[in-house]
């Protein structure tokens, strides 16, 4: 299928020199003609066009008004314009305005096609920018992250308040609960979010690799060095840098951190030329750097520098209501990922995943989930799907009746509402003792009492 030609409107009060161009143009483009800024923009309102090539002087609506008008709409096209010799200062204005070249008449035709490309290629590079920052955007931003207890709703408003300052911000919070996802959030919501985001995972990097990897390293720096290394400090300027799990680096490269971090410049191993950055630390770790600073293991003047904002990531035991709502969500994700037709989880198999402890967190469970959809042999997750190390390791009672043959899978809300129905009746009605069983907080049965109307049921 042949793709579609570029659009192309050309506004000139010449008539003469509108259909010159348009003859000019006609193979390769879509041409459309006007002869005034107000025929122009009627044009530009009633459909899209990729580029408008207009005249600046036109009686009425000149080309530069022209030009504001259009670039103040939804989806403006790339605006080139046309100035006689000797009006360049019209041109430079234009420029500053947001054009995006201008060109001197006579038109020399070759010098109008190759701007033409150029102005295309960088409307289809915009294109596809905008479309990766909208996948960044669906991946990471804080609307994905999924919460609504009050735990992680405090996490969320803190991020939201953070972002868009300078401040170095420290992430808290056990393998798996989902640091990384955090970090990459305060940095898209924040004004560095079209600058580069870098992650550094330092566990996984010796000292001397780590301190390469950071600050980067000249030719012939150490054996192996067989050429100039730019550091993720260096790549991350006018962006963020995540550093993951910074409890595990060497003291001497915490020195070199701090220094980055105060003065905001560093060398390069084996170099003399200072280097600039102007980067946005945003560091997590899983261990307590309080306790490591008092046994002497982490340097006390960086844990300060580290401590400006620190956000708390709670581990998924402390926000048990978020786990259904995570199920579902790995559910939906892994039967898609691995062309499954899993669609529902039924109660039992909801409750005693409700009530795991989960060491691992969110991670583990996501794998959990994945696995069981994987394995699944039905269009539901039954407890014979729940993995036999999380039926052994969960020492609550599982409260539920066989399902009904052949009855519909339970969504999820239905799973959940049947769940604290049977808590209440095998606990008498006693509200602490079914939240204690659900593994709940007795605020967030009330909360769900409410949701689903069992208030008025008189359970």
């Amino acid at each position: 299928m042949t793709a579609p030609r570029p659009s192309i409107l050309i506004v000139d009060d010449e008539k003469n020199a509108r259909e010159g161009l348009a003859r000019a143009l006609q193979r390769g483009y879509e041409v459309l003609l006007a002869e005034n800024g107000q025929r122009a923009l009627d044009l530009l309102r009633s459909r899209t066009v990729d580029v408008l090539l207009s005249d600046v002087r036109m009686p009425g609506m000149d080309g530069l008004t022209l030009l504001q008008r259009t670039l103040a709409l939804p989806h403006p096209p790339i605006c080139l314009m046309l100035t006689a010799y000797g009006s360049i200062e019209l041109a430079v204005e234009a420029m500053k305005r947001g054009a995006f070249d201008f060109l001197t008449k006579p038109i020399n035709l070759d010098h109008l096609d190759i701007t033409l490309k150029r102005a295309l290629r960088s409307r289809d590079v915009e294109a596809e920018n905008r479309s990766l920052h909208e996948q960044l955007d669906a991946k990471f931003g804080l609307e994905n992250i999924i919460g609504q207890s009050a735990a992680m709703q405090e996490v969320f408003d803190t991020v939201r308040q953070v972002a868009d300052s300078r401040a170095t911000v420290l992430i808290e919070g056990e393998s798996g609960t989902g640091k990384e996802l955090i970090a990459h959030a305060i940095h898209r919501l924040s004004g560095r979010a079209k600058g580069p985001y870098v992650a550094v995972h330092c566990a996984a990097l010796s000292a001397t690799l780590l301190e390469s990897e950071l600050f980067g390293h000249e030719k012939g720096a150490f054996t192996g060095a067989t050429e100039r290394r730019r550091g993720r400090f260096e790549l991350a300027d006018g962006g963020s840098l995540f550093l993951d799990e910074i409890g595990e680096i060497d003291a001497s490269i915490q020195v070199k951190i701090l220094r980055v971090l105060e003065e905001r410049n560093f060398e390069r191993v084996g170099g003399q030329e200072t280097i600039e950055t102007d980067t946005r630390l945003i560091a997590a770790t899983n261990r307590n750097l309080r306790t490591m600073v008092e046994k002497g293991t982490f340097r006390e003047d960086l844990f300060y520098r580290l401590f400006v904002v620190v956000i708390r990531i709670p581990p998924l035991r402390e926000r048990p209501e978020d786990i259904p709502l995570l199920i579902q969500h790995f559910l939906q994700q892994s039967a898609k990922d691995n062309n499954r037709t899993v669609e529902a989880i039924t109660p039992d198999a909801l409750q005693i995943l409700n009530q795991h402890p989960w060491p691992g967190n969110v991670r583990e469970l996501r794998n959990a989930i994945e696995r069981m959809v994987v394995m699944a042999r039905t269009p539901r997750l039954t407890l014979r799907d729940v993995p036999a190390d999380i039926r052994e390791r969960t020492a609550a009672p599982v409260i539920a009746t066989a399902p009904t043959p052949g009855a519909p899978p339970l969504s999820m809300d239905e799973a959940e509402k049947n769940l604290i129905i049977r808590a209440l009746k095998t606990t008498g009605g006693n509200r602490t003792a079914a939240a204690k069983q659900l593994g709940i907080s007795r605020r967030t049965l009330h909360r769900k009492l409410n949701e689903y109307g069992l208030h008025e049921l008189g359970v």
